[in-house]
């Protein structure tokens, strides 16, 4: 699929790398009343810009091809992919498989993301993506829409699509690759959720528990069989690693489970916190504040990465307000 990545970033970049061209195709996109007024281009540095790229190059390619066509006889007959039919049911194929990343992309971000939603998303990706081989091998595409409208368009019931199929298979295979480690921390993580299920085998999970954080395994098994029969806890107990149920806990009681559940929750998933901390620094680190100090800084920083919020109504009403003299 490289060399349809490759047209498409090569007619998107002749668009926009001369001003006369991409002012006469803007005007032409507002004469013909698109629902976009650009080309976007595409960066692998930015995330979710291929899907976006493809997405509004796909919706685009109508005035895309007119524009070609009136421009120079020369141009048009460089890109002759755009008139392949083959080439065409690639560009609408990729563009469905990368809206599907990207969807994976956007739930693995944000706060408050813990390492056992991320090990759900990517097992319920993978699941998804084990779905779409099985319909692409019945010859269904019900779940690229891309690809269905352009079979539609093009008049065709279907399509060779065991290229296709190869590919799904591909990217399932990277997957598996890429998430090996998840096969060690999911039943950790799932036990750490919920600790009081019927399923769990101290015998089985107390081992992989002391590996995965390095404890002492009889210890581990002592704590775990003490908190399953403990009354009180497991009244109050919530599914989910979370930080109420797990402080409930004593730690002179449970010191090793109260650490791997701190270990769990402090695992990075992915480096959006990261990237987010960057960003943050520098808007505030900027050139206008030279003489911000280490210590403001990492206080800045510290109220624009954490989700308290202040309640300034009872500030303000706690504060004595200056009398006048």
């Amino acid at each position: 699929m490289k060399d349809v990545m490759d047209i498409a970033i090569k007619i998107a970049c002749s668009f926009r790398a001369r001003s006369l061209q991409r002012r006469l195709f803007r005007a032409q996109l507002e004469e013909a009343g698109a629902d976009h007024t650009d080309l976007l281009l595409h960066t692998d540095v930015r995330w979710l810009s291929r899907g976006k790229f493809l997405e509004r190059f796909l919706e685009l390619l109508p005035e895309i091809k007119e524009f070609l066509k009136h421009t120079t006889t020369h141009a048009a007959a460089a890109y002759t992919q755009l008139e392949d039919s083959q080439w065409l049911a690639d560009l609408a194929f990729l563009t469905d498989v990368t809206n599907k990343i990207n969807d994976l992309n956007l739930e693995l971000q944000g706060k408050g993301k813990h390492i056992a939603n991320m090990i759900s998303s990517v097992n319920t990706f993978k699941t998804k993506l084990r779905l779409l081989l099985r319909r692409l091998q019945q010859c269904d595409v019900r779940n690229f829409p891309h690809l269905e409208a352009e079979l539609r368009r093009e008049g065709k019931d279907s399509v060779e699509l065991a290229r296709y199929e190869q590919q799904i298979q591909n990217i399932l295979l990277e997957f598996e690759r890429r998430f090996t480690d998840f096969a060690s921390i999911e039943p950790v993580a799932q036990f750490l959720c919920f600790p009081f299920g019927e399923n769990v085998d101290v015998d089985c999970i107390a081992p992989k528990v002391a590996t995965l954080f390095s404890l002492d395994s009889s210890a581990v098994e002592n704590e775990i069989l003490t908190l399953q029969n403990d009354i009180e806890i497991k009244c109050r107990a919530t599914p989910g690693i979370t930080g109420e149920f797990w402080n409930l806990l004593l730690e002179e009681k449970y010191p090793n489970l109260r650490q791997c559940a701190l270990n769990m929750t402090s695992l990075f998933g992915s480096t959006y916190l990261c990237e987010s901390a960057f960003s943050h620094m520098k808007i505030i680190k900027s050139k206008y504040r030279t003489t911000l100090t280490d210590d403001h800084l990492a206080a800045c920083l510290r109220l624009a990465l954490n989700s308290y919020c202040l309640d300034y109504e009872k500030l303000a009403a706690s504060s004595q307000c200056q009398k006048s003299h």
